[in-house]
């Protein structure tokens, strides 16, 4: 039986990681969410590595529960050598957390071991700079095999490659994203659970600018049946260029048709769950694909609360969250991130 390629087409290399220490401008990146089938939990994973500071690349861990709990880790780590088992760059490793391309486009690992603060999403709600008090000693040992062919963005939609052809592209980078379907084992203080879960990876290399950013949404799923969809999109500002905005869906077959979000739950109030992040689809081929959507662990994104002196005092807030979502009755867990200005927000 033929192999199916996952590649879309994307040359191989990219699933490389920067091996050696570029421009001090130049970001590497894996990031992947990853949402709990039965959505108990669910969890975000980072590691940055930032041309300007590559002896120690950032990491950024939250481990988000239904009932509230989060355990969150910020900060950086001793770098570790880019180059895995066959001697290719795949490997991208920081301190306590270790991603590992196994296959290009089919597999990737990931694992961590060490103290993560315990807090609860009410408190960085409230907070989002607290003091780190109490810790817990989490590790997890997770595969994820990918689900669906990557989604470049800009390469779906004309209007989209045309909005991000120009500095509205900045605030993306170079980058691709690639649904999955996970299995592996988190220990919190010595209690182990094993799971299966959905999830979204992101590659990213590139120059990134964030000043000039004005919010965005953001949502993504693949369902059991292999239907799928995805989206990122701007608000629309008055006077202004076409902001961007692009879509897609996946159909049982594996057939991605290009759409446009028409109906966004755009971020208007700040909760820790609960929230309905429903949303609307128009494909290119005319059809209206309506997505139900309900938070289960919602949460503040940490950092980018202390803002530089020159920046603008009405800097969009961030939340990452993690939803059920709902597409002609076929249940699934998926990922929502958002950002609106704090002058739109209730």
């Amino acid at each position: 039986m033929a192999t199916i390629d996952l590649s879309g087409g994307i040359p191989v290399t990219r699933e490389y990681v920067v091996a050696e220490k570029p421009e001090d401008g130049i970001r590497d990146a894996v990031n992947v969410w990853i949402e709990e089938g039965n959505g108990a939990f669910a969890m975000r994973i980072g590691v940055e590595a930032v041309g300007a500071q590559w002896d120690r690349h950032e990491l950024w861990l939250d481990i988000a529960f239904a009932d509230g709990r989060l355990y969150s880790r910020r900060g950086d780590g001793e770098s570790q050598s880019a180059y895995g088992p066959g001697g290719k760059p795949t490997v991208r490793a920081t301190g306590p957390i270790r991603f590992e391309c196994v296959d290009p486009f089919r597999r990737w690992t990931a694992r961590f071991e060490g103290p993560v603060a315990l807090t609860s999403a009410q408190e960085i709600l409230e907070n989002p700079g607290f003091a780190e008090r109490q810790w817990a000693e989490v590790s997890f040992d997770i595969q994820m095999d990918m689900a669906a062919v990557p989604w470049e963005p800009g390469t779906i939609l004309p209007e989209a490659a045309e909005a991000l052809g120009g500095k509205q592209g900045d605030y993306m980078s170079p980058r691709y994203e690639q649904l999955f379907r996970a299995a592996g084992t988190l220990t919190i203080d010595g209690a182990a659970r094993p799971f299966k879960a959905n999830g979204l990876r992101i590659r990213r290399t590139g120059f990134r600018a964030f000043a000039g950013f004005w919010g965005h949404c953001w949502q993504s799923a693949v369902f059991p049946s292999g239907r799928a969809f995805g989206f990122n999109v701007y608000p629309p500002r008055e006077g202004e260029a076409p902001s961007y905005c692009e879509g897609w869906i996946i159909d049982a077959d594996g057939t991605r048709t290009g759409a446009r979000p028409v109906g966004i739950p755009w971020l208007r109030k700040l909760v820790t769950g609960g929230e309905d992040v429903s949303c609307v689809l128009e494909t290119v081929d005319g059809r209206r694909i309506e997505i139900g959507g309900l938070t289960f662990a919602n949460t503040r994104s940490r950092g980018g609360h202390v803002l530089p002196p020159d920046w603008p005092k009405d800097w969009p807030i961030v939340q990452q969250a993690h939803a059920f979502y709902t597409w002609d009755g076929e249940r699934t867990t998926g990922m929502v991130e958002r950002s609106s200005k704090p002058s739109v927000m209730e």
